[in-house]
């Protein structure tokens, strides 16, 4: 044996004991991945980053002294795809230079896209994945993009993640010798549904998929709006919103066994906003008769008003911290008036208030539509080869309502057989307290991905989540979160803000 061949066998093996793979001895250089040669693709940026060094361009993202000089030293891929001819899809992948842990973990994005999501690369580099983001194949947080532009709408829809993924994989494979031993998708919202998708679409491209408050279905959240904004009488201030959240939590927060300030299961509150309504005139303390009509509407699922179907569920009490976000007025969010105008009715001056919730209900879901969606709850091609999917949402979420996730999660595990035969491979876990992807009143830290790893990896499905809130920098309350329907009850004894003393039932 040579000193070269001694020295690599050596490297590798010193490698394999730490936990992390090295590179192989075919591997490219950073720098030569600008000539590498994929379909449709043109590498722009091929450059090392050296540790604490990275800024991201433009000026986007998060402060990069604040939330990059922990960064480990990687190799930086930035590509452009273009797999019609009105495609122009960015790319960029990050790989770690040093103590690669051998897999690769894609993330998400968030509304409209149009951006690289930076924090998110940063957080999988951290844990030395390789890691890729797209900004689905348009600059900017519009959907405006979508106007005349199809194909421009099956990018953002589908075709941006799964071609970022191959060329992901086609750039890891050369410049470590080894492909992934593993593939995660993470994502939430935007990136909750880029994950189902992946699932329905493209089965073969994770191991692992978790998706969080996923906008699989996002053609009916004008409901929210026209019960708070179509009437200039049924308007809720925001500094209202507290009114009816304390009332809410008075009324059903003690149903799960302890006044904590948490709902745990808000589809068992029944709550009736009468109790707000004023005697007399109006005033902070109270609601009129018109806003306690706008605030049944928001807790009452949407219905065709001809015959009476059901159409998109309702949000769930204990998000009214968060209306603003749908209702602040004077029209609905640009986030889902961009939808309409752009999108179902191709029409800029498109007028919110003419919405017809019998007649334009399909004309909002005809087919060039529907590449949005990711309703499908044919699995059978993911579960096939074992893949995982891990489910979360916040039930205060105000964006998108949590009992849309539970309802697709129940028609997987319908399609697929039942619980017993799904639950290792679907699992679904609700946060109470917790907003949109994040943040809230309550538990809203929690490690998904090491709960995901462990899954596929060992095949131990996560029977719990523990999850952390903090205030001030501090954890100040754990609690579990449980695979649903189970809920998280309390013991009897200790502390109402350690996990410890509660169990999922």
């Amino acid at each position: 044996m040579d000193f070269k061949t001694s020295t690599l066998v050596i490297r590798a093996a010193a490698c394999l004991v730490a936990g992390y793979f090295c590179m192989q001895a075919n591997a490219a250089s950073c720098e030569s991945l600008t000539s590498l040669t994929l379909p449709d693709t043109t590498i722009s940026v091929s450059s090392v980053v050296a540790a604490g060094a990275f800024a991201a361009p433009g000026g986007r993202g998060p402060n990069a002294a604040a939330a990059y000089q922990d960064l480990p030293a990687f190799c930086r891929i930035a590509a452009t795809l273009k797999p019609t001819s009105d495609s122009d899809i960015k790319i960029e992948v990050w790989l770690p230079l040093t103590e690669w842990n051998g897999k690769f973990q894609a993330v998400g994005n968030g509304g409209w896209a149009g951006v690289i999501s930076y924090r998110e690369l940063s957080d999988a580099l951290r844990q030395r994945y390789a890691t890729a983001s797209t900004d689905t194949g348009h600059v900017g947080g519009s959907g405006q993009f979508a106007y005349g532009h199809p194909e421009k709408l099956i990018d953002f829809g589908w075709r941006s993640e799964h071609e970022m993924t191959v060329k992901a994989k086609a750039i890891i494979q050369a410049f470590y010798g080894n492909a992934p031993k593993y593939s995660y998708w993470n994502g939430c919202s935007t990136g909750g549904r880029q994950g189902l998708k992946e699932a329905q679409m493209f089965p073969a491209d994770y191991d692992g998929i978790i998706a969080g408050a996923p906008a699989n279905r996002t053609a009916l959240a004008l409901w929210f709006a026209f019960a708070e904004l179509k009437d200039p009488a049924s308007y809720i201030p925001k500094e209202k919103y507290p009114l009816v959240h304390r009332a809410v939590l008075q009324a059903c927060d003690a149903h799960d066994g302890v006044k904590d300030g948490l709902i745990e299961d808000p589809t068992s509150c029944h709550f009736d906003p009468k109790v707000l309504q004023c005697q007399g005139a109006d005033s902070a303390s109270c609601l009129t008769a018109a806003q306690v009509e706008a605030v049944r509407k928001i807790y009452t699922p949407a219905t065709n008003p001809r015959t009476g179907q059901t159409l998109f569920p309702s949000l769930a009490p204990g998000s009214e911290l968060g209306w603003g976000v749908l209702g602040a007025g004077p029209g609905p969010s640009p986030i889902i008036l961009d939808q309409y105008r752009y999108v179902a009715f191709q029409d800029p001056n498109w007028d919110w208030k003419t919405f017809d919730f019998d007649q334009d209900i399909v004309r909002s879901e005809k087919p060039d539509i529907l590449v949005m969606n990711a309703t499908n709850p044919n699995l059978t091609s993911f579960f096939g080869h074992d893949g995982k999917l891990l489910l979360y949402h916040g039930w205060s979420d105000p964006n998108i309502t949590p009992l849309a996730t539970i309802q697709y999660f129940k028609s997987v595990v319908d399609t697929m057989g039942g619980a017993a035969k799904t639950s290792k491979n679907i699992r679904l876990f609700l946060e109470p307290g917790m907003g949109h992807c994040g943040g809230g009143e309550g538990p809203n830290v929690f490690d998904k991905v090491g709960a995901m790893e462990t899954w596929v990896e060992h095949g131990r499905a996560p029977e719990q989540m523990v999850a952390s809130h903090s205030t001030g920098g501090k954890v100040d309350r754990t609690r579990p979160l449980c695979p649903y329907p189970q809920v998280a009850q309390y013991k009897g004894s200790g502390s109402i803000d350690d996990a410890r003393n509660f169990a999922c039932k």
